[in-house]
């Protein structure tokens, strides 16, 4: 099979590709034929070896000294069961499913072996390879962020990066649960966050959200331009601050913005459940979730997909297409 493998750190041309045997499934395991996966800011952020502040230090004993230990990239998948181990009775050879291996990746490639009890589940059928492989990152980061600041009906919630993978799913995410929405993004983004369930949209080149009058019960910030002393002033008593993206000190801080004023600051890494998979797959079946994509490749184009992230103005998600991953079926 075909893999795309990262050599070192840095540009994507380090990514290259090579052929390794197609994994047999362990007895807990399926064996996947990836139709579709995903470039995220995930991957960029491995590839390029750019991290928040503070956590480039870290980076390395983590990741691996040179190139990433784990060289095969990708954190969504979507495709088709070929095999299944002994002990697996929830899934079928032919069976279309989709799965978020987030930390470990594992996704460009041609075939990929996941273990029934991770974040796996049946493709919802109203979506597309392509749209099914664009569902975790983005959807279980704000599920998993929505769950820790208690989201509910009416709360007030403003979203800034609203446009990105995981902005247009915290857009949709809080609508979902009777949320007031106002969003934050580039003035071409205005329409596309609204048909999404903003009920505002501020264009984030000329409008500070700092400025509104009504305070807000959450703010969702995907990149990194609002810490709390920002948002304090707009920020309800009792508020949430929610760091999708923080530097280190920030997420070493966040207690205690929370032990020194009326809020709370919630940062730290997104816990994979795979609960939240099977909570995306009846959202989407429902047409309450669907994931936005900015632009799809061939596998064989994965360094153009890489360089699109890179370019820090995508809307929505990168998506990478293997075989006859255009089918809808």
């Amino acid at each position: 099979m075909k893999a795309a493998i990262c050599t070192r750190y840095g540009d994507p041309r380090v990514l290259v590709f090579t052929d390794r045997p197609i994994p047999t499934p362990k007895a807990n395991e399926l064996l996947v034929r990836v139709r579709a996966s995903t470039v995220s800011s995930a991957d960029w952020r491995i590839r390029s070896l750019t991290l928040p502040r503070g956590f480039g230090p870290l980076a390395r004993p983590a990741l691996g000294l040179f190139a990433p230990r784990q060289p095969v990239l990708g954190t969504e998948l979507s495709g088709e069961v070929m095999d299944v181990g002994s002990a697996v009775t929830r899934f079928k050879p032919g069976d279309l499913v989709f799965a978020f291996t987030g930390s470990g990746l594992g996704c460009h490639q041609e075939y990929r072996c996941v273990a029934e009890d991770s974040a796996v589940a049946l493709k919802p059928h109203n979506l597309s390879h392509a749209q099914a492989a664009a569902l975790s990152f983005g959807g279980a980061t704000m599920l998993d962020f929505y769950r820790r600041a208690g989201l509910k009906a009416g709360d007030r919630v403003l979203v800034n990066g609203a446009s990105g993978t995981v902005g247009t799913a915290a857009v949709q995410l809080a609508r979902h649960r009777g949320a007031h929405v106002t969003g934050v993004c580039r003035r071409q983004h205005a329409g596309l966050v609204r048909t999404l369930g903003a009920e505002r949209v501020l264009d984030r080149a000329t409008e500070d959200f700092v400025c509104t009058e009504a305070p807000f019960d959450v703010i969702v910030d995907t990149v990194g331009s609002a810490p709390h002393a920002r948002c304090a002033p707009v920020l309800s008593p009792g508020g949430s601050l929610l760091l999708v993206l923080s530097s280190l000190p920030q997420m070493l801080l966040a207690p205690w913005h929370g032990w020194r004023s009326d809020h709370r600051v919630i940062a730290g890494p997104v816990k994979e459940r795979p609960e939240y998979i099977h909570n995306l797959r009846e959202l989407a079946l429902a047409g309450a979730f669907t994931p936005v994509i900015d632009s799809t490749w061939s596998f064989r184009q994965i360094r153009q997909a890489h360089a699109r992230v890179d370019q820090g103005s995508k809307c929505g998600s990168v998506v990478v297409l293997l075989g006859d991953a255009d089918d809808p079926a």
